[in-house]
Parts: C-alpha cells; sequence; structure tokens
C-alpha cells in the first residue's frame, strides 16, 4: 500500500514524499506586482517543513487584463522576475520543488493595475459577489467578449510568463485552468456562450486551454514541468457543474494528455464529493486516474485524518493542501513524528488574507501561548 511518505518521481524530479502546498491567495506582493521579502519568508517556511512541492498562489501574465486582486505577484517584466529569482533560491535551498501558477483573471477581476475592463470568452459575468477576504470591490464588472486582440494578448502573456517563470529558476509552471479564472472559464457553458470554434460542446470549449498547453510545452526544455489546474466550482458558484457530467471530465482528461500536460491538479470542495449531475461515482481525481497515466495532485478537504487512505487510493498522486498546510506550515514533519495538527484559525486571514495579517496573528498567538 502505497504511503504519502513514499518518494515520488515528477517529469524527472524525485520528491521525498508527496505532500504538495496548493496555491492559496495572499495578496502581498509591492503594487507594482514585485514578490516581497516577506513572501520569501512565507514560502521558505513551507520548504523547511517538509513539502515535497509548493506551488505559488496565482501570478498575473500580462500588463493588460491578466491581474485579479490588488497586491497580487506578476511574471511581466524583469524587476518582477528578478524578484522571484530571490524567493526561488530561497526554497530550493531545502530541496523542495518549486512552481509558479499563473492565472489570468478573466472575468474575476476585482483589481487591476492596468485596465478597468476585464476580458472573458463572453460578456458574462461571474455570479455572486468578489470575496472581501482578498479586497474591496464595488462588485463584477461585465466583462469585454474576447476578440482576435484579446486572443493575442492572453496567449502572448501566458507563454512569456512561462518563460520568465523558467528564467527565475521555478522547476514549473502550472496553468491555472479551475476557479472560475480565465482558462476555466472556456471550459464553463456560463462564462462561454460563444458560437465560433471557441464555444459549444467540451471539445470546442477546451480548444483554447489546450492551444495554451501546447504552447507552453513548447516554450520549455522537456525537463521543465507544465501542470494544469482544473475544476468545475468558481470563487463565487462553489456549486457549478459542467452539463456533460463526467463525459467531460473524460474529455478534458484525454485533451490534456494529447496536449502533453506534466500532471492534472484537481480541485473540489471535497476528495469525496461526487461532483457530476449524471450520477456517476467518480471524482475529478479519480477520472485523471482512471482514463490517463497522467500523474494527478489531488486536492480538497485532505487533512490528518484521511491524507493516508488518500495516498492509497491514488497512487499516483500527490497530496495538495491548504487550510491545513497555513495552520501548520511544518505539516509533514509534524505528521511523521505524531505531533499535534493545528486547525486553521480564520482570524488569521481577516480583515484580508495578507502575510502581514498572518504574521500579526503568529504574533499574538504566541504570546498568548507563552
Amino acid at each position: 500500500m502505497s504511503s504519502a511518505f513514499d518518494d515520488f518521481e515528477l517529469k524527472g524530479h524525485k520528491l521525498e514524499n508527496r505532500f504538495v502546498v496548493a496555491p492559496m491567495t495572499r495578496t502581498s506582493a509591492d503594487k507594482k506586482g514585485k514578490p516581497t521579502e516577506l513572501m520569501g519568508d512565507y514560502y521558505e517556511r513551507f520548504a523547511k517543513g517538509g513539502w515535497g512541492v509548493v506551488i505559488t498562489e496565482g501570478i498575473y501574465t500580462d500588463q493588460q487584463a491578466s491581474q485579479g486582486y490588488e497586491n497580487q505577484p506578476g511574471l511581466t517584466d524583469a524587476p518582477q522576475t528578478d524578484a522571484w529569482k530571490e524567493v526561488v533560491e530561497r526554497v530550493h535551498k531545502h530541496d523542495c520543488l518549486f512552481i509558479a501558477q499563473l492565472m489570468h483573471a478573466g472575468a474575476q477581476m476585482q483589481h487591476n493595475e492596468y485596465t478597468d475592463e476585464p476580458i472573458a470568452p463572453s460578456a458574462v459575468k461571474p455570479k455572486g459577489e468578489p470575496l472581501d477576504l482578498y479586497g474591496e470591490s464595488d462588485g463584477w464588472k461585465e466583462p469585454k467578449a474576447m476578440g482576435e486582440t484579446e486572443f493575442d494578448a492572453a496567449m502572448q502573456g501566458i507563454i512569456g510568463a512561462v518563460n520568465r517563470a523558467k528564467e527565475a529558476g521555478f522547476d514549473g509552471i502550472e496553468l491555472h485552468a479551475a476557479n472560475g479564472y480565465l482558462l476555466n472559464e472556456f471550459l464553463s457553458d456560463h462564462f462561454n456562450q460563444r458560437e465560433d470554434q471557441w464555444g459549444g460542446g467540451m471539445a470546442k470549449r477546451l480548444k483554447f486551454v489546450e492551444m495554451v498547453v501546447k504552447a507552453a510545452k513548447s516554450a520549455v526544455d522537456d525537463d521543465f514541468i507544465v501542470g494544469i489546474r482544473v475544476g468545475q466550482i468558481t470563487v463565487t458558484d462553489p456549486d457549478y457543474q459542467w452539463p456533460e457530467g463526467e463525459d467531460g471530465m473524460i474529455r478534458i482528461v484525454k485533451g490534456l494528455k494529447e496536449a502533453g500536460v506534466d500532471y492534472i491538479h484537481t480541485t473540489d470542495t471535497s476528495v469525496d464529493r461526487k461532483p457530476f449531475k449524471d450520477g456517476s461515482n467518480s471524482t475529478l481525481a479519480e477520472v485523471v486516474q482512471d482514463f490517463s497515466d497522467i500523474p494527478v495532485i489531488v486536492n480538497g478537504g485532505i487533512d490528518e485524518s484521511n491524507y493516508e487512505h488518500i495516498a492509497a487510493h491514488y497512487e499516483n498522486g500527490l497530496l495538495a493542501i491548504g487550510k491545513k498546510a497555513l495552520a501548520n506550515p511544518d505539516l509533514p514533519h509534524r505528521l511523521k513524528k505524531g505531533e499535534t495538527i493545528e486547525d486553521l484559525d480564520f482570524a488569521m486571514l481577516q480583515p484580508i488574507a495578507t502575510l502581514e495579517n498572518e504574521w500579526k496573528w503568529r504574533d499574538e498567538h504566541d504570546k498568548h501561548v507563552k
């Protein structure tokens, strides 16, 4: 039976365990999108804590419409890239794989330094309201439906960010096609109501995502990891599902495999949730495992009570953990030693989920503990 503490190989990279820090929005870069020294402390803390892989928060990819949050980090120019180099060096000191998650906000744009007009596959707003956790907002704006100019800008921005991620020293990138951001919007029949080659059934809705994967793979050497995060739910619509049900996910998995992706990171509200309307008993991660040989990163509700069960169930999988990682940056060490595992106190993320607020909480918490 496989264990979460087993060695794992990902695209030729040797991992000492199967624990992954899930990407989490922290809105703590400077105004110009450069990662800060505090961000270096944050990511290095996980590397010291024994994680096999750390995936960054979503990084915006162009100086046009990709930024989604105030103080979000970018990979769009030399100053941002140089600042990331320092963070990468700190993480690599601890033999930890470091992957940059590349994100285009699409319609889910709460703040952007470069434009007031979001873009999306169609002129459709997200459901619900923006999250105050990531900064104040007056509500969603109606996005501009993408034309040829916007397609070119989005693609060039993503591939430029892929190249800058490699220059910064990252081991790979993860394309963000989950949670309602641009690439996910193409997969969604809510956001994607196009009647051209980019819209319609899942095969057409997947087409732009496949193109981005192929372009990213072509831009880098074979040892550079190109992964993707896929999910149905969005930041403000936790109940959304593809109309095609499990067949839609099967089509996505087969398309991404053909495009050459190195892993698929699935996300849902729980690793035990059965997410399809069509009565399927499969999870997203199970579809990846059942219909391909692509490594899967499993995400959603993994904790100290179930991690070994999940590791055994997904033999070709890694375990991405968010909330428990924030509460226990050294979670792999704690689990191995049988030490106490803390629950996340959401006061750590108030009033917004910045690292500065987290550090203030930790200072107060340490005083009370003492």
